[in-house]
């Protein structure tokens, strides 16, 4: 056997069978196991303890036909120079099955991924396998699916093996290696904006409608609910009979997340109600571009600020406004405050 040449039989069936079984393109298999027999060179070099210049540039010609190969290395005027060891068969050989194998286990990994494309912005169970620095790994039915960070519950504890349930966020492809993951979330609000659709068959029909979430993960959470249809009330169809349905949608919920479920309305005058609740007798003083000032009894402001002003932010991100509250004897001079600094 030529000692520059990839065992006939192996090579050019192999290449025949992934790229028709497998749906690839025979022409990045082949680009694969050149880039391969490059590293495989260098390797050889380095157990000899020769010194690789890893500036140096090197090509293979390989051909598809045959399965002779040569590696040279180009000069800095273009030259080509053949290095290709003696001996340096066998080691070509492997290479070139490590390659396919490879190429087959990503064929077989892209398809089940395919899989996932239609499942983005819905849930799905999965299982944690592996906590790592930057991201969680979790097992899905045929593959593995990533949790990044931005992902995570602050300060939850995942633990292995633990079935959980995640949003199914994007289909990302690494720019180098290729490489395609699935994104999952338990922190996107399209999360909580999926349990309402699972569990309020009003919602799944598009009776109720759920117009805009505000989320603080693990923390608390403002859904703003409408009916298309007159006679439904929105939030007792979210909340279900005795707080059931509402109850199956924090069960998947971490436990210190609360929910608060409002009415939704284009008028601001009530929606700032709906969404400064539990606190009552809200009214507004000023809007000014993005800022809204509101006004609010003594008795009330603990509420409507929240603990650590999560309530009052939260309200700010679903009307889309930055809420200033102050108490009611003090909003006359507010007022004119207000009035003062536009001029």
């Amino acid at each position: 056997m030529d000692l520059r040449q990839l065992p006939k039989t192996e090579f050019a069936s192999a290449v025949a069978q992934i790229a028709g079984e497998r749906n690839i393109d025979p022409q990045s298999i082949l680009d694969s196991i050149e880039l391969g027999l490059i590293s495989a060179y260098k390797k050889v070099q380095r157990d000899k303890g020769q010194e690789v210049d890893e500036e140096a540039k090197f090509e293979v010609d390989l051909s598809p036909q045959t399965g002779i190969f040569g590696i040279f290395q180009i000069g800095e005027d273009g030259s080509r120079k053949e290095v290709t060891p003696p001996n340096f068969g066998r080691i070509a050989a492997q290479t070139a099955k490590q390659v396919i194998d490879q190429k087959i286990a990503e064929a077989e990994r892209s398809k089940v991924v395919d899989e996932y494309q239609d499942k983005i912005g819905t849930l799905i169970h999965g299982s944690i396998l592996r906590v790592e620095s930057s991201k969680i790994i979790v097992g899905l039915n045929k593959t593995e699916a990533i949790l990044p960070k931005v992902g995570q519950i602050k300060n939850k504890n995942y633990e292995l093996a633990k079935r959980e349930l995640f949003l199914v966020t994007a289909i990302i492809t690494d720019e180098f290696s290729g490489r395609r993951d699935i994104v999952l979330s338990q922190t996107d609000p399209d999360f909580v904006r999926q349990l309402f659709v699972r569990e309020v068959p009003e919602v799944s029909s598009g009776t109720v409608v759920v117009n805009r979430i505000a989320r603080a993960p693990g923390e608390r959470t403002k859904v703003a609910v409408s009916s298309k249809q007159a006679g439904i009330d929105p939030v007792g169809s979210c909340i279900g009979q005795k707080g059931t349905r509402i109850q199956s949608i924090l069960n998947e919920l971490p436990e210190s997340e609360k929910v608060d479920v409002v009415l939704f309305s284009d008028n601001l005058n009530q929606f700032v109600v709906q969404a400064l609740s539990p606190a009552t007798n809200i009214k507004i003083i000023s809007q000014d571009d993005n800022q809204l000032t509101v006004s609010i009894p003594d008795d009330q402001l603990a509420l409507a600020i929240g603990s650590g002003g999560e309530n009052v932010r939260l309200a700010g991100h679903l009307l889309g406004l930055d809420i200033n509250i102050v108490a009611e004897e003090k909003a006359p001079s507010t007022k004119k405050a207000t009035k003062k600094a536009k001029k």
